[in-house]
């Protein structure tokens, strides 16, 4: 965990509504062709028409997120779907608890 890399990613509205948006994906999207939201994620293109920003922004935006470790991906066909790293996460607020 690099803290610094943490605080970049976080330090965009659009990007920590994406991490707020996906703790709770059910509430904020429609199902992906069937796809359990929960378990897979959320297909980058209901992230993308959800910020109402081009799919390159919405990409950049996540890969920000997904190197800082805030996230993961899964790839299914041509698909790929975003859901929070819970456990990365956690760490996280453990750190701010005990470092910080």
């Amino acid at each position: 965990m690099k803290p610094m890399d943490i605080f970049k990613a976080l330090s965009n509205e659009s990007r920590l509504q994406i991490l707020q948006w996906l703790k709770e994906p059910e509430r904020h999207f429609i199902p992906h062709e069937g796809i359990d939201m929960n378990e897979i994620g959320v297909c980058v293109s209901q992230i993308t028409d959800k910020l109402n920003m081009t799919q390159s922004t919405a990409s950049q935006y996540l890969s920000i997120l997904q190197r800082a470790g805030l996230i993961k991906t899964k790839r299914i066909g041509k698909f790929t779907y975003y859901q929070r790293d819970e456990e990365a996460i956690r760490a996280i607020a453990h750190f701010f608890q005990e470092e910080l």
